[in-house]
């Protein structure tokens, strides 16, 4: 950044969205911590969460509580703040926020109220656990919490149950056993799953292996229904090429007997569907004498 953009960032009202830790609090970048002790005002979503991470950094700073229920009612105090020339802070309770966490509101009018937004990057549990899953990471697919209700859930892997990327889920630990039975019942009990728990805590623990040996692990962990978990499933295997394309012959034959001799209708639908030619030469005389 050239003297000329600070200064000008320094005059001009500014959104950081800053990624704290997620368990481990030496996690905390150096970035974010100058951010953090600059701004006028910390935008939380739980302020006595916030207030503890910065007590630990020794700070005293302005908070407004930003959550789930209260965004759209904050947004205007914060585009006023910047309208000044403020310097505000977003946080979430724990890692990037925005992802599956309160934000999106704020950014999305702060951005369209034409004032900088700058990301401070640092600790996300879903980029965190992948990173160490073994599983692949060329594609995946993060579905953050899926429905707290069975029906829902398992509508929701229903529709993902074909999915090739990698699966993301974050899920809370009174649900945490609810959810790997659906995933057994839904993908099947071989369904390689890893799950990582109360990542980057003193704690930490991943499971991992078929869906259904995953979920025994789980029962038989006394704290397996303990903290906060990222579960990673792979995604399934492609179909082959075509699979799953139904072409209806009688109506391939049907239109090439129109404008072509029954030999050469019967000579390119075997082509293109990979079935006899005498076998299709015969229904085209079928169809042409119908």
């Amino acid at each position: 950044m050239s003297v000329s953009d600070r200064v000008r960032q320094e005059e001009e009202g500014v959104l950081y969205v800053v990624a704290t830790p997620i368990g481990n609090l030496d996690d905390l970048s150096e970035r974010a911590l100058q951010i953090l002790t600059k701004v006028d005002l910390i935008a939380a979503e739980d302020t006595r969460h916030t207030g503890r991470l910065l007590q630990h950094l020794g700070l005293s700073k302005q908070m407004m509580a930003l959550h789930d229920h209260n965004e759209r009612g904050r947004v205007e105090k914060i585009l006023a703040l910047l309208a000044e020339g403020r310097q505000v802070a977003l946080v979430s309770d724990a890692g990037t926020p925005l992802i599956s966490d309160p934000g999106y509101l704020v950014v999305r009018e702060v951005r369209a109220a034409g004032f900088q937004v700058s990301p401070i990057p640092g600790a996300c549990a879903l980029v965190a656990a992948l990173s160490v899953a073994g599983l692949p990471t060329d594609r995946f697919l993060f579905a953050g919490f899926l429905p707290a209700k069975r029906s829902g859930r398992r509508a929701a892997l229903t529709d993902l149950e074909r999915e090739t990327a990698t699966l993301v889920f974050y899920e809370s630990p009174h649900r945490i056993i609810d959810l790997m039975e659906d995933l057994v019942s839904v993908f099947g009990a071989d369904r390689e799953c890893v799950l990582g728990r109360e990542l980057t805590k003193t704690f930490e623990t991943f499971y991992s292996g078929g869906a259904e040996s995953v979920l025994v692990d789980l029962q038989d962990d006394p704290n397996g229904a303990r903290g906060e978990f990222v579960v990673m499933v792979r995604g399934a295997a492609p179909e082959p090429a075509g699979a799953g394309v139904s072409l209806d012959t009688d109506k391939l034959l049907g239109l090439l007997i129109k404008e072509l001799p029954v030999k050469k209708a019967a000579r390119i639908a075997a082509e293109v569907s990979g079935l006899g030619k005498n076998e299709l030469y015969q229904r085209a005389l079928e169809l042409k004498r119908d």
